[in-house]
């Protein structure tokens, strides 16, 4: 998980799993199987926002819409755009799950089984 939040693209983190954007404090967890992303993203939608994996690049963009009163002021609408790198031989980027709940986004990167992987060979003792 370190190595995935410091590939972090402008954003700020530490080793805690935490970083910062406009819109608010995100937060990462990681267990045996996955990591979990806590991206607050207030006054969007899931209508709003996009979650995709380009190759190893996680993409998190998010944009709300301009409301009358706002007028030419381009900075009062919420908008959010990350790109995270991840290492594409340690999770499953066809098999991410995204859910966006009351302003949050959750993103769930399942994390592949080490007998799972293509990059590690076993080697039998004789």
């Amino acid at each position: 998980m370190a190595r995935l939040l410091s590939l972090m693209k402008a954003g700020l983190s530490s080793p805690a799993g935490t970083g910062a954007s406009r819109l608010g404090r995100w937060v990462a967890k990681e267990d045996d199987d996955a990591v979990y992303l806590k991206v607050p993203m207030p006054g969007l939608t899931k209508e709003h926002v996009e979650v995709r994996a380009d190759k190893n690049i996680l993409v998190i963009k998010g944009e709300g819409e301009k409301q009358p009163w706002d007028g030419d002021d381009d900075s009062a609408v919420p908008k959010y755009n990350r790109r995270i790198e991840v290492p594409a031989d340690a999770y499953k980027m066809d098999k991410i799950k995204a859910e966006m709940k009351n302003g949050v986004l959750w993103v769930t990167l399942l994390k592949v089984k080490e007998d799972e992987r293509k990059d590690v060979f076993h080697v039998k003792i004789e």
